[in-house]
């Protein structure tokens, strides 16, 4: 026995309601972007047409910015001393464009060699790396981190004055 074309139409409302809750309820712990916060509600079991008619909505009505999300882990990622590298890396698997990530990156006014320093000296101390060994090291701990080869020449270089 089919169902009236009305209940159908209203319990797919109710669906975008409890999916637009559950979304909310993510957004107002941190910004999401847009392909992780769909894949988040799709794994909570939300059927894919619900979810991104939902997401769309948010988008509109500018509770879901990809942008916002973007420069706001640029700046929390750099924060922690991880480089451009890296957080590109980071921001791709989540699904973000690399025209958004570029322009973050750019407009973060980030001075990648002086975070690459700080993160040095936090892990190693305010002293130069002593050998080739000792430097050695510290380039790969930099780069591990997302610094490119010409951050991580400047990070160990001379310029690196100790406090």
């Amino acid at each position: 026995m089919r169902r009236p074309r009305s209940d159908r139409t209203a319990n797919a409302e109710a669906d975008e309601r409890t999916v637009r809750t559950a979304a909310l309820a993510l957004l107002a712990g941190r910004d999401f972007a847009r392909r992780e916060l769909v894949t988040r509600l799709e794994s909570k079991g939300y059927p894919r047409a619900g979810v991104q008619t939902v997401v769309e909505q948010l988008a509109a009505e500018k509770l879901l910015s990809e942008g916002r999300f973007v420069a706001q882990f640029v700046r929390q990622h750099a924060g922690r001393g991880q480089g451009p590298v890296r957080i590109r890396l980071e921001l791709r698997q989540r699904g973000v464009e690399a025209e958004s990530i570029d322009t973050a990156i750019d407009e973060s006014g980030e001075d990648w060699v002086e975070t690459a320093r700080l993160a040095r000296r936090r892990k190693f101390g305010a002293s130069p790396p002593a050998d080739f060994r000792e430097r050695a090291k510290q380039a790969r701990f930099l780069q591990y981190r997302g610094f490119s080869a010409e951050q991580v020449r400047a990070a160990l270089g001379p310029g690196d004055d100790t406090d």
